[in-house]
């Protein structure tokens, strides 16, 4: 998916930082294609070179680093950093603290530690790139025997720093893309993931854009990254609009909730329509159906939308439970019809004779 910018200026030495971050579900993830600052700079970018066999089928797994191991385990996982500059560039490497706040995988600044980051040894700490150059690098994921029963959060950094005339003379610029991990620690089997879509309320922006909000829920045990699409059709003159793509940078910890949105055409009339949002995190996807209008009126919102109610998994195998039952009582009970007809005639025929 695409990797957004986040920029924020301090006034010592490092005057201007920009961090390239990848977010959100990694079903169409770009797991690190190099990108350039403004003014067309160089920067550097990661991608992982290996995936667990028990996680080819997650998505999420493609882009960030997601397991699930025990006390006491050791393992590592190799990426590559590269550099898509015409110069050499002298990229560091390293591990820092990450954490989810407000429906967003949070960064810790430069190179605040944490529990997790204080687990993971590169390799290296640096790596010198010829233009246009690469390397590949591995790292280390050593869990104590004492670690506690969670799930733990950091972000491996490659990081490149250059020099650039400001107003006050010369400042660093500083650019740096990582890889997320997620490692969730504790006995047994991996913790389920899992979400529900709630509200969904439809949304006209202050310049009369359409728009919707749904409330989702984390009902798992590990962390979500959700991403998704949103179709409509029935509409007036029997329209139908979309995909339209969620935005990609909703991550819920654990129990958390968080809104999802999704901005769709200018032009689009009001409706009625009929929807399907289909939201996913790695293996995990869900959809909700059902009617909604858009406000005419910019700035306001419209009345929640109405959901479809389908038959659940658990309902329809119930049924199925009470439909095979059903069946085995009918057929004992012509089974038992026939046997006392069967007896009947038997004992007619003796008396006869």
């Amino acid at each position: 998916m695409p990797s957004p910018l986040s920029r924020r200026s301090v006034s010592a030495t490092l005057v201007a930082l920009l961090l390239h971050t990848m977010i959100g579900a990694p079903s169409a993830a770009d797991t690190g294609r190099g990108q350039s600052r403004p003014g067309g700079e160089p920067v550097v970018g990661v991608r992982l070179l290996e995936i667990p066999a028990n996680r080819v089928d997650d998505p999420r797994s493609h882009a960030f680093i997601v397991d699930h191991v025990n006390p006491g385990t050791t393992f590592t996982r190799r990426f590559e950093v590269y550099s898509t500059s015409p110069k050499p560039q002298h990229v560091r490497l390293y591990a820092a603290a990450a954490g989810i706040k407000g429906s967003r995988f949070t960064f810790a600044p430069a190179q605040t530690p944490n529990e997790l980051s204080s687990w993971i040894t590169l390799n290296r700490s640096a790596a010198d790139l010829p233009a246009r150059g690469r390397a590949p690098i591995k790292a280390t994921i050593r869990v104590p025997w004492w670690a506690t029963e969670a799930e733990r959060y950091a972000v491996i950094w490659a990081e490149v720093a250059s020099a650039a005339p400001g107003p006050k003379g010369n400042i660093a610029l500083v650019n740096r893309v990582g890889i997320r991990t997620y490692l969730d620690v504790g006995p047994g089997g991996e913790p389920p993931s899992d979400f529900e879509i709630g509200e969904i309320v439809p949304q006209r922006t202050d310049d009369g854009q359409p728009k919707i909000v749904a409330t989702v829920s984390n009902t798992g045990k590990r962390a979500i990254d959700l991403d998704g699409r949103l179709s409509l059709s029935e509409g007036p003159s029997s329209l139908s609009a979309g995909p339209f793509p969620t935005n990609r940078d909703t991550t819920l910890a654990p129990g958390g909730r968080g809104d999802i949105t999704v901005l769709l055409g200018r032009d689009l009339p009001d409706g009625p329509w009929t929807f399907h949002l289909t939201l996913r995190s790695g293996r995990v996807s869900h959809t909700a159906t059902g009617t909604l209008t858009f406000p005419a009126k910019p700035g306001t919102w419209g009345p929640t939308a109405s959901l479809s109610s389908p038959l659940t998994l658990t309902l329809a195998l119930a049924v199925l439970v009470a439909l095979v039952a059903a069946a085995i009582l009918l057929l004992g009970f012509r089974r038992f019809r026939a046997r006392r007809r069967s007896s009947a005639t038997g004992h007619l025929h003796g008396d006869l004779t």
